[in-house]
């Protein structure tokens, strides 16, 4: 009988997969050894797909006429810098006495891809047999797990053939349309910036998506004309304010006199109102009085985790997923890219586990046990926060319950972002908060007063989320509606109204009041933007389709945003995390909207990805999708070629000086 061999992503987990295996290794150069079983790392990326140059020497020259470059077959080579690593682990795995391969890449399509490459480039034999391992966290258990249900390797095949899909894509995207655009348009970018030299011109299939949704929004925001608007608020005898609006039956009804419903478009307006109206009583038209609850939100994906960490603790994308990979490779959380926000059937069966492992975390230990021993984790298997069918290929990212021990020695941002995922974990055990809700009409003469107010009645699951009152009291989607929060105590006694009474009107005042402009994206809300492509598009069907999909991937967002900022087309503030375009940016939007306009729509961008996850999952054939994008490429490549828009160039390039000056 031969040897095993398991082939890690990283140094750090093949030593996980060392520890859990407990046989006697011996440490060798670029592997570790034992009586029986092999273990190897890759160091990442170990293989790349070549430059065109590598097909033909002339390839080296930027030429319209090598365009569109469309290989029949592709060509990959060793990265030099990692070279070493590689020869170790190609003699691994050709080695005559090892008969089996544990796979144990990151569990994704990119660490699917990063072991064919090797395999590939290796030319291991094909008498081997291949295993994949498939884990959600670096835990003894679940590595052992892992091996026990590892499949074949052919069982992730069409994973595989999606990762060398989106590959090629952005390599055909990359290579022919920044070389047509460099070609076609490179002189008139350069020469109007005044660049001595200037590299080529930059754009892919997510990068150049997201360059237009930040040109966008600050297109908006200059050209956002702030109005003014006047709101007529008056105070009751009962101590509570309300505020007009024209209504049915108000004189001002779908007048122009109105911004929206509430709020005078002249002050003179607002002032006639209140003089009509002097010297009235208010009557109690109607009071509506209802609970609201607010349940516990969704267990963090990637995404909603980055917005997160962007927001409370102004750290970029990439940070937080740097930070939350530590944890992983520390085994205190599950696996950080993924795209799900619930649980597996199975993982919630075991959830005790991962809740009595957070007792010894002095901040929540005293949830935790009241968790446990209120056996509130009962059932969870029937709420909102498991499904089975909106997971892909890993479930939301929880606390493991392991490694608690060492967590006080970890970094100060490494200890928030635990507690906040810890947090969020331990919500969904906790009922909704609930709120106490009553809505007033004030008849004034023919016109009508609204108040609304809300108060905390329980906090439910905010007091293990730490929900600042604040907060809990603001809505994501706010109505033209505002609920003024008061005290249980206060609304007690408005409470005591009822339809009829009358009160006295102790004073009628005029509050102004400003439109804002959209805000600019943080990396957080970037982040998100991307993942909820869908709601760009306004055609309801494509939407619905694309659903899921958004614009790259949890593994490759924060790298795209990164590049946007290396490559000079954004500008991030570090301290806000906000980002605008730089002139540049908006240049090459110019450039990008008068030749592949394509490239910068949101359907466009996120159905490509929807396509190579039907590919994934055997709905779709490789041929079908690459017969689709060599047609693309091919007729965005020619329409480059042949365009001729040098003249309106030149003038969308001075417009977009002007905001530079």
């Amino acid at each position: 009988m031969g040897k095993r061999l398991f082939i890690a992503e990283k140094p750090s987990v093949a030593q996980e997969f060392a520890k859990a295996l407990h046989e006697d290794f011996s440490r060798r150069d670029g592997f570790q050894e034992s009586k029986d079983t092999v273990v190897t790392w890759c160091v990442g990326h170990l293989v790349t797909m070549s430059y065109p140059e590598a097909y033909d020497p002339e390839m080296a020259k930027w030429k319209f006429d090598t365009l569109p470059f469309l290989p029949k077959q592709y060509k990959y080579e060793i990265i030099p810098s990692v070279k070493k690593q590689f020869d170790i682990v190609k003699g691994l795995l050709c080695r005559e006495d090892v008969d089996c391969i544990y796979i144990c890449t990151d569990s994704g399509r990119e660490g699917e891809y990063i072991y064919r490459l090797v395999d590939m480039m290796a030319q291991v034999p094909a008498n081997k047999v291949r295993k994949r391992v498939w884990i959600d966290s670096q835990t003894e258990e679940e590595i052992k797990r892992g091996i026990e249900t590892a499949k074949t390797w052919d069982a992730y095949d069409n994973l595989s053939e999606a990762a060398f899909l989106r590959a090629k894509e952005d390599y055909l995207m990359g290579i022919n349309f920044s070389r047509a655009l460099s070609l076609k348009y490179g002189y008139n970018v350069r020469n109007f910036m005044k660049l001595e030299k200037m590299g080529a011109i930059a754009v892919g299939r997510v990068m150049t998506c997201v360059l237009g949704m930040v040109v966008r929004r600050e297109r908006e925001i200059r050209d956002f004309k702030e109005t003014n608007f006047y709101r007529v608020v008056l105070k009751t005898e009962a101590g509570f304010e309300a505020e007009f609006r024209a209504v049915e039956g108000s004189r001002y009804f779908n007048t122009p006199f109105m911004y929206k419903d509430n709020g005078f478009k002249e002050k003179k307006t607002a002032e006639e109102l209140m003089e009509s109206l002097k010297g009235l009583q208010a009557a109690v038209d109607s009071i509506e009085k209802k609970e609201e609850k607010k349940n516990p939100p969704l267990l963090y994906n990637l995404a909603e985790a980055q917005n997160d960490c962007s927001r409370l603790f102004k750290i970029s994308p990439d940070e937080t997923l740097k930070v939350i990979q530590n944890l992983y490779e520390k085994k205190l959380v599950t696996y950080p890219r993924t795209d799900a926000r619930v649980l597996s059937t199975a993982v919630a069966k075991e959830i005790a586990k991962n809740i009595s492992g957070l007792r010894s975390f002095e901040p929540l230990s005293a949830f935790a046990n009241e968790i446990l021993e209120g056996k509130k984790f009962v059932g969870l298997a029937k709420t909102r926060y498991v499904d089975d069918k909106k997971i892909t290929d890993h479930y939301a990212i929880i606390p493991t319950g392991q490694g608690i021990s060492g967590l006080r020695q970890l970094p100060l941002m490494e200890q928030k972002v635990y507690e906040l995922i810890a947090r969020r974990f331990l919500s969904i055990f906790y009922p909704p908060a609930v709120y106490s809700k009553d809505a007033i009409v004030l008849k004034v003469g023919d016109e009508k007063f609204f108040a609304n107010f809300k108060a905390l009645k329980d906090e439910g699951y905010y007091k293990v989320a730490n929900v600042k009152r604040k907060e809990a009291a603001e809505d994501k989607k706010k109505d033209d509606e505002e609920d003024s929060e008061i005290s249980t105590e206060q609304l007690a006694g408005i409470n005591k109204l009822k339809k009829g009474d009358v009160l006295n009107v102790q004073g009628m005042e005029i509050k102004e009041g400003k439109t804002s402009p959209p805000k600019r994206y943080t990396s957080g809300s970037l982040i998100l933007a991307m993942e909820n492509a869908g709601q760009f598009i306004e055609d309801e069907e494509l939407r619905a389709q694309i659903k899921g999909s958004g614009i790259g991937t949890s593994a490759t967002r924060a790298e795209i945003l990164n590049k946007l900022v290396k490559i000079q087309y954004l500008n991030l503030n570090k301290k806000t995390q906000i980002f605008s375009p730089t002139k540049l940016g908006e240049i090459i939007h110019e450039v990008v909207i008068g030749s592949i306009s394509s490239l910068l729509r949101a359907d466009l961008t996120a159905s490509w990805e929807k396509g190579l996850t039907q590919v994934a999952e055997g709905q779709i054939t490789g041929k079908e999708y690459m017969d689709k994008l060599e047609g693309y490429v091919t007729r965005m490549t020619d329409k480059v070629k042949n365009s001729n828009i040098g003249s309106a160039l030149n003038s969308a390039f001075i417009s977009v000086e002007r905001n530079y000056k």
